[in-house]
């Protein structure tokens, strides 16, 4: 297939995200950097991981974006008295056949709001790395393949707020995306003011269904990435490894104790697919690197106790990467 040829089909077929914009914007004001993050791990089956204070609408978002899609749903509200066999589910005796049959938990959906996240102890969390990984869950002794698509977005309060968890290091690692939500504008807080205070039901109707989503994925899998932007990929994800290679970096190998992993590259490449397939276009660019970049490496950097110390943040040294790296 050449380049114009899926360009055509990306213009065609990306027609279908339009509408879905539309359904969510009856629901949702602003929040545009949230809602099409949440898109691009969608389209690049990718788990997302949304950071913000309480009453941000990311609860909301996500149950939106998931209304507006004919699939399965299912919302767990993480506490810390949650059980591991309250996500997968467990087995239950049967008296009639004297056997145990499996009872399938809430995971078995396309589409799982694990709200508050991070106020669930580690085992919990941990309960969901194998689905997120394999898309698969073991009850006893079986192992249960997951519906596709699966993804699992995750919201959590910043860990300065009392009664978090931090999540174990190898669970973040398997979120394509971390958002950070900040506050509205004075302008879209008017609005999401007279919107709420009027009270009206708002009706979401569902205008994308799951095999149109698979559909759109293989078809961004096409999308083109010339060498000198993967290049720009692999620079990126280098630079948080061997700093000391880079120009006008070198002193951050003190900073950084450990650097971002191969799924950085991974997760970038397809997620920069993603964000091109969203902006009607069949080849990926520098700009869509940057644009979807930060929410891809910023969770990926473990700072050594020197950086700490200086209060420099994952943030920081993200920023300084886009900075300094040269953009093909």
């Amino acid at each position: 297939m050449t380049i114009e040829e899926i360009n055509q089909k990306v213009i065609e077929k990306s027609q279908i995200i339009d509408k879905l914009n539309k359904e969510i914007e009856k629901t949702i004001v602003g929040q545009k950097y949230m809602i099409k993050r949440i898109l691009v791990g969608l389209l690049a089956d990718g788990h997302i991981l949304l950071e913000g204070v309480p009453g941000l609408a990311k609860t909301l978002a996500v149950n939106t974006v998931a209304n507006t899609i004919a699939a399965a749903f299912k919302r767990i509200q993480f506490t810390p008295d949650l059980l591991p066999a309250d996500l997968v589910g467990t087995l239950i005796y049967n008296q009639k056949t004297s056997e145990f049959i499996p009872k399938k938990g809430p995971l078995f959906a396309n589409f799982i709001l694990a709200d508050e996240i991070n106020r669930a102890p580690a085992k919990v969390q941990s309960a969901l790395l194998e689905s997120m990984q394999e898309r698969q869950v073991t009850i006893g002794d079986t192992t249960y393949p997951l519906p596709k698509p699966f993804l699992v977005m995750a919201t959590q309060n910043p860990l300065e707020q009392e009664g978090t968890f931090p999540l174990p290091e190898a669970q973040v690692d398997r979120f394509m995306l971390k958002l950070r939500i900040d506050y509205p504008s004075r302008l879209e807080e008017t609005q999401i003011m007279e919107k709420m205070v009027r009270d009206e039901e708002i009706k979401i109707d569902a205008v994308v269904t799951t095999k149109e989503i698979l559909e759109m994925r293989k078809l961004i899998k096409d999308i083109y990435m010339e060498t000198k932007v993967k290049d720009y990929i692999l620079d990126l994800v280098f630079a948080t490894r061997e700093p000391e290679k880079f120009k006008n970096l070198a002193e951050l190998k003190d900073l950084i104790e450990c650097g971002a992993s191969p799924r950085a590259s991974i997760f970038l490449a397809r997620a920069a697919k993603a964000h091109a397939f969203l902006e009607h276009r069949g080849y990926v660019t520098p700009d869509d690197i940057k644009a979807i970049g930060k929410d891809i490496l910023r969770h990926r950097i473990i700072l050594t106790y020197e950086a700490e110390a200086e209060q420099i943040t994952q943030e920081d040294i993200v920023n300084r990467l886009f900075d300094e790296i040269e953009v093909p």
